[in-house]
């Protein structure tokens, strides 16, 4: 039930949807870091100077305590995380925008690639360009094994076992539309209910919106608390015998949030209703594992991921997607055609129709290799520890206002500059150098239980830094000292 504020009830659920941290991992040579130096192009050297910020062996306790004093900058001896070794192997970091250095905080919307994702791509596209799964001859033969190599990794991600579960499709919004197109055609009926959070992406409420149309279904929203957690008291009000499907963000791309997704599947599933996870903010921030989640279906695009554009991945429950019938049909998809009769290939082809986006592949099986090849309970821990630090610089802006506060949000800091347009903001910053998001973010429903219409976000990723966050309040300050003079 929502208060007159537009906002719910107290919640009382703990826990906010992401593993806790291996704070026993190995350290030093073996333990995952990226190894030394990658030479460059001149064009493209790394300038030298600038600290090199660590995480210690125990990143949980690091991370308490850079939320105890925001202002201390994630900084510890050697033995986790080697922020400047990453940005090394990211040409885009390394270049100038309006003649600064760019500071990229626009990573909500699309991550920035590795060398060695352009190099996986152009690789493919010079040497191993080839259709999959049909040729007999060498090149098809080593493409599709790449293909398949690349669906392997995205079940390791997401921690399945069976690569089988896992469909190629364009991205989240592709995920999402083939889920209610296919699943929930079938499935869904007059008077049916499916629960959207207020938190999401766009992608994760329009294609319910459609489908709920044309099957007389009801949408009903899950509310936010001021904070911007999900209100569970709410969600537990609303679940009940018409509740087929719940959709829930694993990471608020507006807000940060970070709800308690396994507690809110589990209580779907008593209700009999299936949960669709949108993880798109969350594969790249954190380890995700759709089998303690419980998740029916989880999706998310490579793009945000360190990966290509045009390439992404739906998990499915191999029952589930067995019971699928196709989205889209052609190629890739059949098992034989007839005039007559037309039979289907199994899982996960069956719902891939015609030619995939091969090249992507290729380069988000390099994404995750690349990803897997981190010590990712570090970057995690060092990714806590930046947001808090961000956070606390940006609350010494006068008349700045942050958007969202939940207990252990992500690193997207989406804000509001008293007396400034968000865009005029991220405009002015852009001459700077450096790169952040203004406008509804694809998140209206979000901005709008805020009473807001548009604001700036700065988004963080693992290769970013205290620099960083330096230069973009110092930028806010001058913007603020501009327009009072």
């Amino acid at each position: 039930m929502t208060t007159p504020d537009g906002f719910g009830r107290g919640t009382g659920v703990t826990g906010m949807g992401r593993p806790p941290l291996d704070t026993g991992s190995s350290t030093g040579p073996g333990s995952g870091l990226v190894p030394g130096p990658v030479p460059l192009p001149a064009a493209l050297a790394h300038a030298a100077g600038g600290p090199r910020y660590w995480l210690p062996q125990q990143p949980d306790q690091a991370a308490r305590a850079a939320r105890a004093d925001p202002a201390t900058p994630p900084s510890a001896p050697p033995g986790g995380f080697d922020v400047e070794a990453v940005r090394r192997d990211f040409p885009q970091l390394h270049r100038k925008v309006n003649g600064h250095p760019l500071v990229w905080l626009d990573n909500g919307a699309t991550t920035l690639k590795p060398r060695q994702v352009a190099e996986a791509v152009a690789e493919h596209y010079s040497m191993g360009t080839s259709n999959v799964h049909r040729g007999a001859h060498t090149l098809a033969k080593q493409a599709t094994q790449v293909y398949e190599e690349g669906r392997e990794e995205a079940a390791k991600l997401l921690g399945t076992q069976d690569a089988g579960e896992i469909v190629f499709v364009r991205g989240t919004t592709e995920a999402v539309n083939l889920v209610a197109q296919s699943w929930g055609r079938a499935n869904l009926g007059v008077g049916d209910e499916i629960l959207v959070s207020a938190a999401e992406h766009h992608s994760n409420l329009v294609p319910w919106q459609l489908i709920a149309k044309e099957r007389r279904a009801r949408i009903r929203p899950i509310p936010l608390l001021p904070d911007g957690q999900l209100d569970q008291d709410a969600y537990r009000d609303l679940l009940g015998s018409r509740t087929k499907l719940v959709a829930l963000t694993h990471a608020s791309n507006v807000l940060g949030t970070v709800p308690p997704v396994a507690e809110m599947t589990a209580l779907a599933h008593r209700y009999g209703a299936k949960v669709l996870v949108d993880g798109a903010q969350a594969v790249s921030h954190f380890p995700v594992d759709v089998t303690a989640l419980d998740a029916d279906f989880y999706a998310f695009s490579g793009h945000k991921i360190f990966a290509p554009t045009g390439i992404g991945v739906l998990f499915g429950k191999r029952e589930l997607l067995e019971a699928m019938p196709p989205w889209q049909g052609g190629g890739n998809m059949i098992d034989s055609v007839g005039f007559e009769e037309t039979s289907y290939a199994p899982v996960p082809h069956r719902l891939e129709a015609g030619t995939g986006h091969i090249g992507g592949v290729a380069g988000l099986r390099a994404a995750l290799r690349y990803l897997a090849g981190l010590n990712r309970p570090a970057a995690t821990a060092y990714e806590e520890q930046l947001t808090a630090y961000a956070t606390g610089a940006l609350a010494t802006v006068p008349g700045l206002r942050l958007i969202g506060d939940a207990p252990g949000k992500i690193g997207v800091l989406t804000f509001l500059l008293a007396g400034t347009d968000p865009m005029a903001l991220a405009g002015a910053l852009d001459q700077q150098g450096i790169a952040v998001r203004a406008g509804h973010h694809c998140a209206q429903p979000a901005l709008a239980a805020f009473g807001l219409q548009s604001a700036v976000r700065a988004s963080l990723a693992l290769y970013n830094t205290v620099q960083d966050i330096d230069a973009l309040v110092s930028a806010i300050q001058g913007v603020q000292a501009t327009s009072a003079g």
